[in-house]
């Protein structure tokens, strides 16, 4: 794959110097894999009445590209060398536009996703799971950045329970690759780091309240950080 340094890969993501002048209202949500994010998110998103995406801007990103969603599927929220071993010999044969060096421009697939979370932003009041959304739209005003974190038995118990038949050891070896290439992809693509409470508006463990009551807790910092009344909803 064709890998771009640090002032490129920041390029893809078009990095702006100025605030940008849009009033909807954004979330963001960074998760570790059987956190609960998902579900805090879904919550947050019923809470304020707006709209919600995670898997769902993988359909958005290969509408606008026209690329197939299997480009998208394979490279969702893993950095280049993850994404290297995702690909067969029959998906690195290509030359120009978005292939690179014989293979998938990976800032490309970065690049079309990038766009679609910036137009939903400006479209919309909107919730947005993972994939950098926090760094991209940085420049939003109105944009607000939550890590959903729980200790490895919580996570564990939360992987199983959803996961037929697997066993704790399957469930923490999956929590820790998952959580790895999330924090691999976060780390190559921003100057922030993965989990880092300095890299949110809020890091919040999932475990002390429960799903419902976190949704409840970053609704009302929310609200008091952004000075909406309370329990209005913005659309």
């Amino acid at each position: 794959l064709h890998l771009c340094d640090r002032r490129q890969r920041q390029m893809c993501i078009r990095d702006r110097s100025t605030t940008i002048m849009n009033d909807n209202l954004i979330i963001t949500i960074g998760r570790q894999f059987g956190s609960g994010g998902r579900e805090i998110g879904k919550r947050l998103a019923d809470l304020f009445g707006i709209a919600y995406y995670d898997k769902e801007l993988i359909n958005e990103a290969s509408k606008s590209s026209g690329l197939s969603t299997e480009y998208f599927e394979k490279a969702d929220e893993r950095a280049p060398s993850a994404l290297l071993n995702s690909f067969s010999i029959n998906w690195l044969t290509g030359a120009g536009g978005i292939w690179g060096d014989g293979g998938l421009s990976n800032e490309y697939i970065f690049k079309f996703q990038s766009d679609v979370i910036r137009h939903l932003a400006e479209t919309q009041s909107c919730v947005i799971v993972g994939r950098c959304a926090d760094y991209i739209l940085r420049q939003y005003p109105r944009c607000y950045n939550v890590f959903i974190h729980a200790p490895l038995e919580d996570r564990i118990e939360r992987i199983i329970s959803r996961s037929q038949g697997m066993t704790r050891k399957e469930a923490i070896e999956l929590a820790e690759k998952k959580n790895k290439l999330r924090a691999s992809y976060y780390n190559f693509y921003t100057d922030k780091g993965w989990g880092v409470a300095s890299s949110y508006d809020l890091s919040i463990d999932s475990s002390i309240l429960g799903s419902e009551e976190t949704a409840i807790f970053i609704r009302d910092f929310i609200q008091k950080k952004d000075g909406l009344p309370k329990w209005e909803k913005k659309k």
